[in-house]
């Protein structure tokens, strides 16, 4: 049921971003603000759906195939868009993007974010398969099981070194890319996941774990905000 839920959300996105692409090529900041929207709340979608299969035997394989199989399916589904507030600094800091248009992705990005959170707390509320009971009585799941220090540090650490092999990986042939990228996903998650989530991007931090937010905002916003973004940063000024 899972699997096909998210399968079902990678359908459905893929059917708006075509329309959006067939309608809105003569409104840029429409089209890009919505094209960014629809892909990440796939990605915020399938990853919420992700984290409930963390337990699913055999531990940890099944978590972490599931993990590369679906990086690989949004790498090759998603081309154009970055879902990561960290991805859209980079075109802005070297003037490709205007600093409208990356505000815009931004925030699409950051609805698409809760927009996610609450489609699938719909469907968790439905109890279609067995992950989702009880999913709802959660509340935050605290990601973090280290010390602030060590969670900000690990998340930085995480984003420089996935946006440091984007930059690299970028003279790779695509359809080799896509397995490159997933494969150093599935590792920074099996080495980071139990202790800050491994997640180096703060939309989708946001959408799992809008209530660790609500609860402790200055301590997440710097480990799951500032952290990757500062990461992404130290790479551009250095490269």
């Amino acid at each position: 049921s899972s699997l096909l839920l998210m399968s079902g959300v990678v359908v459905a996105v893929g059917l708006c971003r075509r329309l959006a692409r067939r309608r809105l090529r003569s409104r840029p900041h429409l089209f890009a603000f919505l094209v960014e929207m629809f892909s990440t709340f796939q990605i915020c979608a399938c990853t919420n759906e992700l984290s409930l299969l963390g337990n699913v035997e055999p531990k940890p394989h099944t978590a972490l195939t599931l993990t590369y199989g679906f990086t690989v399916l949004h790498g090759l589904t998603l081309a154009g868009s970055t879902c990561n507030p960290c991805g859209t600094l980079q075109p802005m800091w070297g003037g490709g993007t205007s600093l409208r248009m990356g505000g815009l992705k931004i925030a699409a990005q950051f609805v698409a974010a809760v927009l996610a959170r609450a489609f699938m707390h719909f469907i968790w509320s439905l109890e279609m398969a067995e992950p989702h009971f009880g999913a709802l009585s959660q509340g935050c799941s605290t990601p973090m099981q280290t010390t602030e220090v060590q969670a900000f540090c690990i998340e930085l650490l995480f984003s420089v070194v996935f946006q440091l092999a984007v930059l690299r990986a970028e003279s790779v042939n695509p359809k080799y890319r896509v397995h490159l990228i997933a494969l150093l996903i599935t590792m920074l998650v099996y080495a980071g996941g139990n202790l800050t989530g491994a997640i180096f991007n703060p939309a989708l931090a946001f959408s799992l774990h809008a209530d660790c937010f609500y609860d402790k905002f200055l301590s997440y916003s710097l480990v799951y905000w500032i952290a990757p973004s500062l990461g992404k940063l130290l790479i551009l000024y250095v490269f």
